[in-house]
This record gives C-alpha cells, sequence and structure tokens, in this order.
C-alpha cells in the first residue's frame, strides 16, 4: 500500500491508499462504492484496509470502546495541526478580524451538509451544550405541563429535563423503553405514555442509544407527537455520522449533535439545530441579542472556544464525504454483526439491541445471562480486558439492569470482532456451566 501525501491527506487529492475513494467511475471499486452501500461495500477489506491504515491507534489492546469521542483520522489531525498553529502564530489579530468570517463558512459548510440553513444551526462544544441550550431555553411550557423521558436517554439530558420541574414547574415524567424492542412497540410506549399524561407538552428523544445502541423510529415517534400538541427534542449525538440520513427526514425541529464523534472532528466540536419557524420558542441565551435574535447562534453562547477545533470541520466532513455515509453506517453494522449474530441465541448472554436493522447501528450491549447489577457489568467489562485484552465499558441506567457497551469504529478490524466473539463465547460458556441457565 502506497503512503498518503501530506498534500493528499489534508485537500483530499487522490493517492494510492485512499485509491477506492478516488478511483474512476469505471473501476470495480467504484461500482461497489456507488451502487451498492450493503454486504460488497461493508466486506471490500481492501478499501477498510486503507481508511483503517488513516488511524494511528495504540493497539495494545482491541479498542471497542469508542462512543466516548471518536479520534481524529491522519488527515483531519494535520489539518488540526495546520488551524492550531495559524490561531497562534496570528493571535488575536486573527481572532477579532477574520475568524467570524471563516466560521461562518464552517457553518455553511455544516448546514449544507446537514440539509438545512445556517441560521438555523449554532455551534456548541458538544451535544450536552446543545439540548441543555435547548431544554433549558424551551419556553413554551407553564406550570402544570408536563415533560417527558426515557430510561436509555443521556443521563446529562435526563437532569436537564428533571430541572426544567423547578425551572418552570412541570411534571416530569419517566418511561423506560420496551424489551424485547420494536417499532410498534416503541411507538407505542411513547403513545401510551402521552395518552396518560395529556398535559405532556414536550419530550426528549435519543435517536441512538448510548447506553444499549436502541435506535428510535423518530420520524414516526416525532409525527405522533406532533399530532399531539407535544415537541419533541431529539440527541442525535450518536446517531449523526453513524448512521446515513439526512437530519430534515427525522422531522425534528429541535436537535443536538455531535462532530466529534462519529464524524471525527476534533474534540470540542458540537451544534444545535432549530427549525427557522420555531426559532420563538427557544429562549435566547440569557437575553442574549448577538449576533441576532432570529437565529440559532443567539440560543447558545460559549465564549472563547477552541478556534482550530472548528476550523478543521470542514477536513473531518471533507473525510467523511470521501468514504459515504451509506458505505460507513454499512462497515459499522457489519462489524457489530459479526459478534451479534453467532451469539444472539446463546443461552449465556442477553444481547440488548434488536436484530431488526432498522433499530440498530454499530453500538451493541450485552449483559452476561442473569447479570444486571453495575458491579457485575463492570467485572464482565474488566474480564474482557484482563483476560483477551479487549476493552469495552460498562453502562448503566437502562431500566431492565446495567450491561456492557461495545462500541466499534472505521478503524476496527475483521479480526477484532472476531477476537471479541470468541472471548464473550468463553465467557457465555462459563456462565452456563456456572449456573446451568438455559433459554
Amino acid at each position: 500500500m502506497g503512503s498518503l501525501t501530506r498534500r493528499a491527506l489534508v485537500t483530499g487529492a487522490p493517492s494510492v491508499a485512499l485509491a477506492s475513494m478516488a478511483a474512476p467511475a469505471s473501476s470495480q471499486a467504484a461500482q461497489i462504492i456507488t451502487t451498492d452501500v450493503g454486504a460488497a461495500a461493508a466486506r471490500d477489506e481492501t478499501f477498510w484496509t486503507a481508511i483503517q491504515a488513516q488511524y494511528d491507534i495504540n493497539r495494545a489492546v482491541v479498542p471497542l470502546e469508542n462512543g466516548n469521542w471518536g479520534v481524529m483520522a491522519r488527515p483531519v489531525q494535520l489539518a488540526y495541526a495546520e488551524n492550531l498553529q495559524r490561531v497562534n502564530y496570528d493571535n488575536t489579530f486573527y481572532a477579532r478580524r477574520s475568524y467570524g468570517a471563516d466560521l461562518a463558512a464552517v457553518g455553511q459548510r455544516l448546514a449544507d451538509m446537514l440539509g438545512v440553513s445556517p441560521d438555523e444551526i449554532a455551534f456548541t462544544r458538544n451535544a450536552t451544550e446543545a439540548l441543555q441550550a435547548l431544554i433549558g431555553g424551551y419556553n413554551r411550557l407553564s406550570p402544570g405541563d408536563a415533560v417527558l423521558y426515557a430510561d436509555l436517554d443521556y443521563d446529562a439530558m435526563q437532569t436537564a429535563m428533571r430541572w426544567l420541574a423547578e425551572r418552570r414547574g412541570v411534571e416530569v415524567v419517566r418511561i423506560a423503553l420496551p424489551e424485547p424492542a420494536s417499532r410498534e412497540g416503541l411507538t407505542e410506549a411513547y403513545a401510551a405514555a402521552l395518552d396518560a399524561n395529556p398535559r405532556i407538552r414536550m419530550m426528549l428523544l435519543t435517536h441512538l442509544s448510548h447506553r444499549t445502541g436502541l435506535v428510535l423510529p423518530v420520524a414516526e415517534i416525532v409525527d405522533m407527537a406532533r399530532a399531539r400538541g407535544v415537541d419533541a427534542i431529539v440527541d442525535v449525538a450518536h446517531a449523526w455520522g453513524q448512521m446515513d440520513y439526512a437530519l430534515p427526514s427525522l422531522g425534528a425541529d429541535f436537535v443536538g449533535l455531535n462532530l466529534h464523534k462519529w464524524m471525527g472532528a476534533p474534540l470540542g466540536v458540537g451544534a444545535l439545530y432549530i427549525r427557522r419557524e420555531r426559532l420563538g420558542d427557544i429562549d435566547p441565551f440569557m437575553g442574549e441579542d448577538s449576533p441576532a435574535p432570529g437565529s440559532a447562534s443567539a440560543r447558545v453562547h460559549t465564549g472563547t472556544a477552541n478556534f482550530a477545533a472548528f476550523l478543521t470541520v470542514p477536513a473531518a466532513l471533507d473525510l467523511q464525504g470521501r468514504i459515504g455515509a451509506g458505505r460507513k453506517a454499512a462497515r459499522l453494522a457489519y462489524l457489530r454483526n459479526l459478534w451479534v449474530e453467532p451469539l444472539r441465541d446463546h443461552p449465556g448472554i442477553e444481547i440488548l439491541t434488536p436484530a431488526d436493522p432498522s433499530l440498530s447501528a454499530g453500538i451493541t450491549s450485552f449483559r452476561l445471562a442473569g447479570q444486571t447489577t453495575v458491579e457485575q457489568n463492570r467485572a464482565a467489562a474488566e474480564q474482557l480486558l484482563d483476560r483477551f485484552g479487549v476493552y469495552t465499558v460498562h453502562r448503566a441506567g437502562v431500566a431492565s439492569g446495567a450491561c456492557v457497551r461495545v462500541t466499534p469504529a472505521l478503524f476496527n478490524t475483521v479480526e477484532d470482532m472476531v477476537r471479541l466473539r470468541d472471548a464473550l463465547r468463553t465467557m457465555a460458556d462459563e456462565r452456563v456451566l456456572s449456573v446451568g441457565v438455559t433459554r
């Protein structure tokens, strides 16, 4: 495999290693890429080996905890280094005279990729900051109204929803999502909660749960809620960049997202989205009137942030665009299925994420049969690391009990997933022998 030139990495110019991304349309690789984002693209190991080579990763252990944040590929790191040098060299002369226009151009690029208008988005440091601004600023609540969230929603977002009881004088309703999950069952769970609590005016939805990897049928739930006069604030921190979809397809008016998870931008970059017609339903931050009350940017005030990180967003978007959202989603699902499907019916292990491909992506969680405590699942994750050299993380907060989360990334290999699969089969077999569980 040929080496990448610095220019090719930063600008996206064709190179030997990325030939399958830059190949002529007549080539077999290009035909696979452009006409089939399913099985063939996911299994194109020549292509994925080239992608894996763009990540400088410590492989002393198998890294399968990539949900916290997504490391930068080498092209993005190089762009980040250049931007950091530029900002540091030109100092406040650049910050006060040129950064604003440059950031606006980055915002336009992001808006184009999302399929929305620039005045409908604002940069934040992460999805948490974005969603806290949306939840805290939502002004259509009155004392006596209610809000709704679920067990699989992110912890900080649950805290923000509960805070509304003090901030807005509302009742807070919490539900547990059904297991096993189905599209119909998930939609019905939210519909039942809204029907049982007719004073609900706003709800939180997590498109892809950080706890289990469950994907909600967000568009269906948003439509159902809207018909009942209920707004949805949607968390796509893990969905955007892991799945292939356009933001408007969700039908959501208020969305918080990350760029440093699945889009591979530097740490400290997120964004919020407010549909233009709904800007007035989110208060400007503490009376913020700059740059304009009529833009999403007035709904959050981050203050001085990492200029270089935001300036590097186009490099991250360039790389993701050359890989392709559909091809990336197919690869992550393929890596997931390499360990999930062989173990799904094993009596010693419980797979929490359903087999329905519309309800899952790359992230999936498990627990050894009957082991539901935090301590047990922390121990299972430690056993994977200590015995088998596979790094994962335990998660709490699921109504049915704690679990262990597995999160593959584009730099993970088939061999990584096989190693995980074999390790889990060994642990599940031992669980069956120790307690005699059956299914």
